[in-house]
């Protein structure tokens, strides 16, 4: 308990919505759990699917405040039509009014239905604010990996225009060929092409920020950079503990459950006969003086249509078993799920320090030994090309990897009800620079 009393108070640390605009106006911004919370708390107030949800869970909550424990009496008034003697004597004009009795707690039945409904309309919403959470978290990474991509095509375009002056200064001196030149410039024309095709993708995915956060398409972002490689997560039962306590869908099926539950309630409840109280009283209209007066009390029968309100009751206890079996099967692909999340998250960060600490730094000292030993004519052009791929690549995969990385926690956050990526400090998944450099 106390961890859960830790935890929920990183829950309600929210960054305020002001830093993200201060943000846009700055050249460069770190993807941080602050900004992604404030951006969250942005679309929570702004983006409309959630404010329908929102809407949703309020109707469904006022619903349970509609059912009345006492039915609207019924008036009745009535003229008798007969002799006049007979009028006179018993009196000629009938009024009176009749009450169904709140019997058997079928009122109470009904309105636990509907405050179940209303749980359900709060888990509802809950389930689609960590969902556009974790979508928006999400973008946030796609959109600082486009960011560093484009950062990536540029170092390359200038690198190549480097390279193509020098072979160009040794072509003139005899020393390189054409189809070195025309090589090269093959090659700067295809990265043109892609970074401008990066850049456009770039927009794109800034537009779909916007989108979740209900911002003019266009608005503005600031160039977006991606956090270290954060610290590994390794399975264990807290983090399975925190999924079947904490997960949104999940306690959205177990809110289904106690719904069902309370249909059964209601449809054993209805078998029973419902009482209704009476009174009339008669008068006669030519002097209007008082005749007489009568209390009734009336029943249904209910006991002709036994079969079908058997029926009834076995329809609800059959969607009761159900939604059970639902739950029970959501719980073991949860169970499975937060395992097989952590085998990823494992698999991105061994692969994005595998890049980091041994690919990257061969690939450029490669780089830089066979453009030197071209240069100085002991090496081959091709192998400086092939050098150049592999290193652009590496960067590329390193960045992907990270990315990927962050992807799958924004996962888990979800899986395991934490709601916040502030929350991946409570399972060790900090940022390396935060765990010291650690390395696998």
């Amino acid at each position: 308990m106390r961890v859960c009393r830790v935890l929920f108070h990183h829950l309600t640390v929210f960054a305020s919505v002001t830093a993200v605009a201060v943000a846009a106006e700055t050249n460069t911004l770190e993807v941080t759990p602050a900004f992604v919370n404030a951006l969250a708390e942005e679309a929570r107030t702004n983006n409309p699917a959630l404010r329908a949800a929102a809407a949703r869970a309020e109707a469904a909550s006022l619903n349970a405040g509609t059912i009345p424990t006492w039915e609207d009496p019924m008036a009745r008034l009535g003229v008798m039509g007969a002799e006049r003697s007979m009028r006179r004597d018993d009196g000629d004009l009938l009024y009176g009014v009749e009450q169904k009795l709140p019997l058997w707690g079928k009122p109470q039945a009904a309105r636990r239905m509907a405050q179940a409904g209303a749980k359900i309309g709060e888990a509802t919403a809950t389930l689609r604010a960590q969902e556009l959470k974790r979508d928006l978290a999400k973008a946030v990474f796609k959109t600082a990996l486009a960011g560093r991509t484009i950062a990536f095509d540029r170092d390359d375009l200038r690198w190549l225009d480097t390279l193509l002056e020098t072979t160009k200064s040794r072509y003139e001196a005899g020393d390189a060929t054409q189809a070195e030149i025309l090589r090269l410039q093959n090659e700067r024309s295809r990265r043109a092409n892609q970074l401008e095709t990066d850049i456009q993708l770039l927009g794109q995915v800034r537009v779909n920020l916007n989108r979740m956060l209900n911002r003019p398409l266009e608005s503005p972002w600031p160039e977006l950079q991606l956090p270290p490689v954060a610290g590994p997560v390794h399975y264990n039962e807290q983090l399975v503990k925190f999924a079947v306590q904490f997960e949104p869908e999940l306690k959205l099926r177990q809110e289904e459950i106690h719904e069902a539950e309370a249909a059964v309630d209601v449809a054993r409840r209805a078998r029973l006969p419902d009482l209704v109280a009476g009174a009339e009283v008669r008068q006669y209209s030519g002097d209007a003086d008082f005749r007489q007066s009568m209390f009734t009390l009336g029943v249904n029968l209910p006991w002709g249509n036994r079969k079908r309100y058997a029926a009834a009751i076995s329809r609800d206890e059959a969607r009761l078993r159900a939604t059970k079996l639902d739950a029970a099967d959501y719980e073991l692909g949860l169970r499975n799920e937060v395992r097989a999340l952590t085998v990823k998250i494992d698999a991105a960060r061994r692969e994005a320090l595998l890049y980091r600490d041994q690919i990257i730094p061969r690939s450029d000292a490669t780089l830089a030994s066979t453009r030197a030993a071209w240069e100085t004519g002991r090496g081959m052009f091709r192998d400086v090309l092939e050098a150049r791929r592999m290193l652009v690549e590496a960067r590329l995969m390193e960045a992907r990897a990270v990315t990927e990385q962050y992807e799958m926690l924004s996962e888990l956050v979800l899986c395991c009800g934490l709601g916040d990526l502030e929350a991946l400090q409570m399972i060790g998944a900090m940022p390396d620079s935060e765990n010291g450099g650690t390395k696998p």
